[in-house]
């Protein structure tokens, strides 16, 4: 028998208002101009500019008609913009399926890995069939270079979807003809592969480089955990032929497909905020590009003044009022969350520069003190999740560099004496104390702990191997050089 209850429950949901806010609050100021433009571009209620004398005037009745302007409605086309809306709320970016108008973009001429492939690709003699699988090798190619699906799964792609019937040996051999292609490595299988690649390019005559084949051929588990002892017992060759064939094979290029995007992979860092130090006193201000000039069009408001006063008996005329009315509701919405944005991320930064004083003020590493989210959170009173959206995606520009704000959050270590030292210190030690390691005998993640315990530092092996892999530094043998 079935039974029917009533139950009560709490619910929390954003406002369209809040995610506007939320969204805009993470991106860096690097997007929000092309924010912003979408934004003008969608809304016709949205202007550029300043008025403070409207603005004045709209708080004590934001919809009262300025004779000045009045002229200007004749110039809107409001039927252009009312054709396929919708009036169920303001459209967020993202939402809906409002067209984009095109826009014609200056774009930099750059050949990409794929292009110089097909380019190469295009100079072989080949059947029909040979090509349709030469172009499938091509578009398997991965951006580093390697091809990782199996030359069996290549055949069944081209059987199924191309209704090319081959086979893997075939394929194999299309393969090694784009193996051959430049830069040298590309289309391998494996590293292994992408390394003998390489090497059979340099001169055969040369006894160091086939010495250098056979390593990676025959002793590449050896090679790649670097018991070069191994490999030297069983080629019995001497300590400067084994360092001058390392020395060629470690001059190989992993990755040879990276080599083709290096010149379009710069990127500049814009710095969110601006920190002066003005005679022994910081001063801190926004990116003047997180503060665009911004206002609700006074055409669109005395529009909606004149429709009130007409009888809504038409519905279009009806269906032009509720467009208006949403339009410039969106816009002061988006005014409001790009100011509330402002003050969220001086209010952060601010804390984090008083948190950050001494190191801010002298540039020095050694004064950064322990910091995590939850202290910065409770200096402004606001959630978290809030600090953690400023400090993921904001740089500020100082005297001594630009910092992502996330450098400065870290864990606190404990010294003798008792006091918190930022993990971002011990990190540069354990950074000194590895470039400075005999490379021959590196030092191993228990010789590091001692080494940081006699300086003072209360850190365990665990910890020195987390702060290691976090810097991006193998383990000792790994490091070892001949």
């Amino acid at each position: 028998m079935q039974k029917l209850s009533l139950s009560q429950s709490l619910q929390q949901k954003l406002s369209p208002q809040q995610i506007q806010f939320i969204k805009l609050l993470q991106i860096p100021t690097a997007e929000l101009d092309t924010r912003i433009e979408e934004e003008l571009e969608i809304n016709p209620a949205l202007e550029e500019g300043m008025d403070e004398e409207y603005e004045q005037k709209e708080e004590d009745d934001p919809y009262d008609e300025v004779d000045e302007y009045k002229d200007r409605d004749d110039d809107l086309d409001i039927d252009s913009y009312i054709k396929d809306e919708d009036y169920t709320g303001y459209k967020m970016q993202g939402d809906g399926n409002y067209a984009e108008e095109e826009r014609e973009m200056p774009l930099a001429t750059s050949s990409s890995l794929t292009d110089a492939l097909l380019q190469q690709f295009g100079y072989l003699n080949l059947t029909e069939q040979q090509r349709i699988v030469g172009l499938q090798l091509i578009g398997s190619i991965e951006a580093d270079g390697y091809i990782r699906r199996s030359l069996q799964a290549i055949v069944n792609d081209l059987a199924f979807g191309q209704n090319v019937f081959t086979s893997t040996e075939e394929v194999e051999a299309i393969l090694h003809k784009i193996q051959s292609f430049d830069p040298p490595g590309i289309g391998a299988r494996t590293l292994q592969e992408c390394l003998i690649l390489q090497l059979r390019r340099k001169d055969p005559a040369d006894p160091y480089n086939v010495l250098a084949i056979r390593i990676i051929e025959d002793f590449f588990d050896e090679f790649s955990k670097k018991h070069y002892d191994k490999i030297q017992r069983r080629l019995n060759i001497s300590d400067d032929s084994l360092k001058k064939v390392i020395d060629i094979i470690i001059k190989l290029n992993p990755k040879p497909g990276s080599v083709e995007d290096e010149a379009g992979a710069a990127q500049y860092l814009v710095p969110d905020f601006i920190l002066t130090n003005n005679n022994g006193k910081l001063e801190l201000t926004l990116n003047s590009k997180n503060a665009p000039e911004l206002r609700i069009s006074r055409s669109f408001a005395d529009m909606l003044d004149t429709y009130d006063k007409s009888k809504k008996q038409n519905k279009s005329l009806k269906e032009t009022v509720t467009f208006v009315k949403q339009k410039l509701d969106a816009a002061k919405w988006f005014i409001d969350a790009i100011k509330q944005r402002q003050q969220t991320l001086l209010k952060t930064m601010n804390a984090i520069v008083r948190f950050q004083y001494d190191f801010f003020l002298t540039g020095d590493e050694s004064r950064l003190k322990p910091m995590i989210l939850k202290d910065i959170a409770t200096l402004i009173d606001m959630d978290v999740s809030t600090v953690s959206r400023v400090a993921n995606s904001k740089a500020v520009q100082t005297e001594f560099g630009i910092y992502p704000l996330k450098y400065f959050f870290s864990e606190g270590i404990s010294t003798d004496t008792g006091e918190d030292v930022s993990s971002r210190e011990v990190k540069n030690i354990l950074k000194d104390l590895i470039d400075a390691e005999p490379k021959l005998h590196p030092l191993s993640d228990d010789k590091l702990e001692k080494i940081l315990n006699d300086r003072g530092y209360n850190i365990a092996r665990r910890t020195v191997a987390k702060y290691r892999e976090q810097l991006n530094i193998p383990v000792a043998r790994l490091r070892k050089q001949l």
